[in-house]
């Protein structure tokens, strides 16, 4: 066997959690991050934003002495960045979109364009946009971006920026992102969000990307819609991506991201490649009891598959339909838990019962239903959620 250096990032308790369904209680969670972090993994990604709960156990954690491997995943805002720091972690993972669909969506500019509100095109089509409105919402990207990389570059930490939505992103325009953010960056994660990805894509694309660009480590993080991503990931290695970043078991939204075991096995058989610092018997382990608690991936093309509980999600969805679902067939289905947002109560009241709330009352019940999952260790779809509002009398708020 050949022992090569790649970077193992860990999201099974973050990105693997937002599958629908799969919600772990505090103690599962702390005794699953103990077990991945055996592994020998070289970082392991929780969100402490996601509620009290999960800043809690990122704090136990550290205090467990697992921050030199703790990534907090960090949304792009100062109180965020700051919210992290204080569980202690030395390490952030910040996340932006960077494909034009998803810029146009959110870009505030592009907003007040359109009223405050999206065209009924817009459901199906995303924004169309002049070529000077898009270059507009590529420099307010790029200018945010660096605002708060150099905030959390002031705070002594160890930052990662994670490319959401990069295998549609315009080449050129990626180049010039990370060339701008690297100087900051221990890594920069490309991630091919909604899977859209192909073996002989990828090669090129790592391969064209590390010949364009002076940047930090490249690291590939690769989502399983068309059942690709285990083929993908090892493609971009070959190509000479410098890490993965994935789930055990493949968990994760839709269906699900590639599986770490499985990258490592295949790289072992294929090639007789063994990762630097890897317990493949740990790694076997964590599978093991991730099949036990019945936390298992959605099979590509299924309905279940089709299942969004993020609240970012669902936020891009109700206004383009492709933004997080790549395949023209098929209903979306809009599911609550500990990760859903504002904006899947908005779907609720506005799209199901027609009778819109203002955002104070939206973010009540959000947290309400934050806790009834945690409580419940599960997800519910539209119609429970639908029945609970009718126990509760908030349909008649």
């Amino acid at each position: 066997m050949e022992t090569i250096h790649l970077i193992i990032a860990d999201e099974t308790l973050r990105d693997g959690e937002q599958q629908v369904g799969v919600c772990f209680s505090k103690d599962i969670k702390r005794r699953l991050a103990h077990e991945i972090a055996s592994t020998g993994v070289h970082s392991l990604a929780l969100m402490p934003a996601v509620h009290p709960v999960e800043e809690q156990l990122v704090k136990t954690l550290v205090a467990d002495g697992l921050g030199g491997q703790l990534a907090a995943s960090t949304m792009m805002s100062k109180a965020c960045i700051r919210q992290s720091q204080t569980t202690g972690v030395q390490h952030i993972i910040l996340f932006h979109a960077v494909s034009d669909r998803l810029l146009l969506l959110r870009d505030p500019e592009m907003q007040v364009a359109e009223g405050g509100q999206a065209r009924e095109a817009a459901l199906l089509n995303g924004i169309k946009a002049t070529p000077d409105q898009v270059q507009m919402v590529r420099a307010n990207m790029c200018r945010r971006v660096r605002q708060h990389l150099e905030y959390a570059a002031q705070l002594g930490l160890r930052i990662s920026f994670a490319a959401e939505d990069a295998s549609r992103a315009d080449f050129d325009f990626l180049v010039e992102c990370i060339n701008q953010f690297s100087p900051y960056l221990e890594q920069f994660l490309l991630c091919d969000t909604v899977g859209c990805l192909t073996p002989e894509k990828s090669y090129i694309w790592i391969h064209d990307l590390l010949a364009s660009a002076r940047c930090a480590p490249l690291i590939v993080h690769f989502h399983n819609d068309m059942g690709l991503a285990l083929e993908n990931t090892i493609q971009a290695v070959r190509a000479g991506a410098a890490g993965i970043s994935g789930t055990f078991g493949g968990i994760g939204e839709r269906a699900g991201n590639v599986a770490i075991e499985q990258v490592l096995n295949g790289l072992r058989l294929r090639f007789g490649w063994e990762v630097a610092g890897i317990d493949y018997e740990a790694i076997a382990r964590v599978g093991q009891h991730l099949d036990q608690l019945g936390a298992r991936a959605y099979p590509p093309y299924s309905q279940a598959a089709q299942r969004h509980e993020a609240g970012i999600h669902v936020h891009s969805l109700m206004r383009d339909r492709l933004s997080y679902a790549i395949f023209p067939y098929g209903q979306p289905e809009i599911w609550f838990g500990k990760h859903s947002g504002v904006s899947n109560i908005r779907y609720l009241f506005e799209h199901c019962l027609q009778k819109p709330l203002d955002r104070e009352k939206y973010e009540q019940i959000c947290q309400d239903i934050k806790n009834l999952s945690i409580q419940q260790n599960r997800s519910f779809s539209t119609d429970e959620i639908l029945q609970w509002l009718q126990e509760q009398s908030y349909d008649s708020a």
